[in-house]
C-alpha cells in the first residue's frame, strides 16, 4: 500500500460511523434468577464488562457456583431466597442496594416452568403466578423506587407469549402479561429517566428446560441451531444496556435460526 493511500485512510472522518456506547464499567446491577441459565449468563457477561452485580436464586448451591464464576471475571455477590414469597422482591432489592451502594440497573429474569392449566394443582398454579408474574411486578416496583436520577429495567419475557400451544396456557398467559406490563411501564417511567426493555427469548438451553429436555439433548439442539445458548441472550441484554440514554430497545426477540424444525 502506498504512502498516499495510508494518508487517505488516516484522514477518514469516522465521527458519524457509530453512535455513542455508554460503558457498563462501575454500573450497579441487580439480577433476579441470576444463579442459573439466562440470568447467570447475563451476570457473568455484565460483570466481565466491569459492572458490579448482585444476584438471587432459590438454591444456595447454585448461588455459590454462580458467584464463583462471576468473581473469576469481575465483582459480585448475592442472596438465596424465593421470590414467590410476598416480601422477598423488596428484600432482594434492599440487599442489592446495600451491597452495590445504590442501583443503576435491574434485570428481572427469575422464572419457573408451568404446565397446561388443567394439569396443574391450585397450589402449583398460585406458586407459578407468584414467581413468573407477581414477582416481576414487585421487583420492578422496588427497583423503580431504588433508582436515583435514572435507571434501566430489563424484563426477560418469552416468545411463548406469542407462539401459543395447548400446553402453554399458564406460561403463555403470564408472559403475555409481562409483555403488556413492560410496554405500559416504559411509557410510565420514561419521563422519569428510567428505560424499560423487554427481551423475549425463544427456546434456550438452561436447567429451566429440565426434565423435558435433558442436558445432552440441549447440547445436540444447540449444535443443530434449533436452540440458543443462554450466553446469546446475555449479549442481547448487553446491547440494550449500551445504547445511548436517548434510545430504548422496547422489545428484543431472539430465536434459534432453525427453531421451527423442532
Amino acid at each position: 500500500m502506498s504512502d498516499a493511500t495510508d494518508t487517505l485512510i488516516d484522514r477518514k472522518d469516522t465521527a458519524d460511523a457509530h453512535t455513542e456506547m455508554p460503558s457498563l464499567n462501575g454500573k450497579r446491577i441487580a439480577i433476579t434468577g441470576g444463579t442459573t441459565g439466562i440470568g447467570r449468563a447475563i451476570a457473568v457477561l455484565l460483570a466481565s464488562e466491569g459492572a458490579k452485580v448482585f444476584v438471587c436464586g432459590r438454591n444456595a448451591d447454585h448461588l455459590n457456583d454462580a458467584l464463583e464464576r462471576i468473581r473469576e471475571v469481575g465483582e459480585g455477590d448475592g442472596i438465596s431466597l424465593d421470590l414467590a414469597e410476598p416480601d422477598n422482591s423488596q428484600k432482594f432489592i434492599d440487599k442489592a442496594r446495600e451491597f452495590l451502594g445504590g442501583l443503576d440497573i435491574a434485570v428481572i429474569n427469575a422464572a419457573i416452568p408451568a404446565d397446561a392449566l388443567t394439569k396443574m394443582s391450585t397450589e402449583d398454579l398460585r406458586y407459578a403466578i407468584a414467581t413468573d408474574f407477581t414477582a416481576y411486578i414487585l421487583s420492578a416496583h422496588a427497583a423503580a423506587e431504588a433508582f436515583e436520577d435514572q435507571g434501566d429495567i430489563v424484563l426477560i419475557g418469552s416468545m411463548s407469549a406469542h407462539t401459543l400451544t395447548a400446553a402453554s396456557t399458564v406460561y403463555a398467559g403470564m408472559k403475555a402479561g409481562v409483555a403488556g406490563f413492560a410496554e405500559a411501564l416504559r411509557k410510565e417511567l420514561g419521563p422519569k429517566g428510567i428505560r424499560v426493555a423487554l427481551v423475549e427469548p425463544g427456546k434456550t438451553g438452561a436447567d429451566f428446560q429440565y426434565p423435558d429436555i435433558p442436558a445432552e439433548k440441549q447440547r445436540e439442539m444447540i449444535h443443530a441451531e434449533t436452540m440458543l445458548r443462554a450466553e446469546d441472550i446475555a449479549v442481547g441484554v448487553h446491547f440494550i444496556l449500551t445504547q445511548p440514554r436517548r434510545a430504548v430497545v422496547q422489545q428484543l426477540t431472539m430465536a434459534p435460526r432453525e427453531q421451527d424444525k423442532e
